[in-house]
């Protein structure tokens, strides 16, 4: 992470070092979010950041199937502009990037099928 995204490294401030996450590892996770006054966080590990300790920071915390589909549902078009932009990029097509995304992202890449048809 250090390597690929040293911009998303932040230092804990001591009022933060009490963020109530279940593992202390992902405490610069919270303050991140805090700090970069972002609405969510999105991850596969959502036990690590439970409602309780994440409201009254204001922040949600979602899966990539379920930011992915918020994100679609307010701008489908967008959204979908996007991927055929990305398959572009890939050569390849937009069904064939729904097809990957059922890997990792089922749900998204369902809601994405339906809007294709």
């Amino acid at each position: 992470m250090t390597k690929a995204f040293p911009e998303s490294l932040v230092q804990i401030p001591a009022k933060l070092d009490s963020f109530c996450c279940p593992d202390a590892k992902d405490r610069h996770v919270l303050a991140a979010a805090v700090r970069g006054q972002a609405n969510a966080i999105v991850t596969r590990n959502t036990k690590h950041f439970p409602q309780d300790c994440i409201e009254e920071y204001g922040l949600l915390c979602q899966t990539p199937d379920d930011f992915l589909i918020h994100q679609f549902y307010l701008n489908p078009p967008l959204v979908v502009d996007k991927m055929d932009q990305q398959a572009a990029v890939r050569q390849k097509t937009r069904g064939d990037l729904i097809q990957s995304l059922q890997k990792v992202t089922p749900q998204f890449a369902d809601v994405l099928r339906k809007y294709s048809i």
